[in-house]
């Protein structure tokens, strides 16, 4: 009988303490690993980008809406990035945490790390100013997590411990992930490459690598014929690496290797929008990438 009145107190216990976790609503799978890591056994954050989606063109669903409505936090990388999500809160005064304005983020703007981009080239769709893949950027995630740890503190002081010591154990682990990278991604240093589109100068530049072009801008929008025309004619005849992309059709990046005479790496995902979501997302769509990147440039 003792066994049975414990058994029912611990779930008595565990009950309120699961109900009391803040329902919090993120962007982008890399940011829901990161909340996730941090909320740990308290409580599961929600996802609002559907899988194999681009980030860039998503629309809500009307389910998503009322997530949305409902959320006790939303994080989320901020209206550079995921403008959908802006329109989705529609000025509403939401408890909400805007990762790329949190302090200590590192920022650049496009074409900023070692290659450049031809930005006048890309008719219509010019992709200058800040850059919102800050993700990509380790860095970022290390600052990241601390302060989701500390707002979710905030906003649950019954779990606050809990949170702090999950961001620990998580910056810890992006520590480790860092140097594997730097380790895989050694050979492939300074030698350029090409991507399909503009979303990849943090992690290029955290790692020292040189994306020598890309097909289309920072938003993905479609290139122009006088941008894939010089790109053609730049890469013709050195094997570089041209890299396809998740979420986009391949056709036009295959054609243009083939034009140029270029090798074509493995497709790309640098939102991890095909992998399965959870905690550790993260580390994979880091992996992921230095393993396509490096397989290909520096087999």
């Amino acid at each position: 009988m003792r066994y049975t009145i414990s058994f029912a107190l611990a779930s008595l216990l565990a009950g309120p303490a699961a109900a009391e976790a803040p329902r919090v609503v993120t962007d982008l799978p890399p940011v829901h690993s990161l909340v996730a890591q941090v909320m740990g056994e308290v409580g599961q954050p929600e996802l609002l980008l559907d899988r194999g989606a681009d980030a860039h063109s998503f629309q809500l669903r009307p389910s998503q809406a009322r997530a949305l409505a409902e959320a006790d936090l939303v994080v989320w990388i901020g209206p550079e990035m995921t403008h959908w999500l802006e329109r989705g809160l529609d000025g509403e005064a939401r408890p909400q945490l805007r990762l790329a304005e949190v302090a200590g983020t590192h920022h650049q703007e496009f074409g900023s790390h070692e290659a450049h981009h031809h930005e006048d080239e890309h008719e219509g769709h010019g992709h200058e100013g800040s850059d919102p893949h800050l993700w990509l950027d380790p860095g970022n995630a290390q600052v990241w997590l601390g302060a989701i740890a500390a707002e979710l503190g905030r906003l649950d002081p019954d779990h606050a411990a809990a949170y702090a010591e999950n961001a620990a154990r998580a910056q810890a682990a992006v520590t480790t992930l860092e140097a594997e990278t730097a380790a895989r991604l050694a050979p492939a240093r300074g030698v350029p490459f090409y991507v399909f589109h503009d979303a990849y100068g943090y992690f290029a530049a955290h790692f020292g690598l040189t994306v020598a072009g890309s097909i289309a801008g920072g938003d993905a929008a479609a290139p122009g014929a006088a941008h894939l025309a010089e790109l053609r004619a730049e890469m013709e005849g050195t094997a570089r690496c041209l890299f396809p992309e998740a979420q986009h059709d391949p056709k036009l990046v295959r054609r243009v290797a083939e034009d140029a005479g270029a090798k074509l790496g493995p497709a790309l995902d640098p939102e991890g929008s095909l992998l399965e979501p959870g905690p550790d997302l993260y580390a994979i769509l880091i992996r992921d990438l230095a393993e396509g990147i490096a397989g290909c440039v520096a087999p």
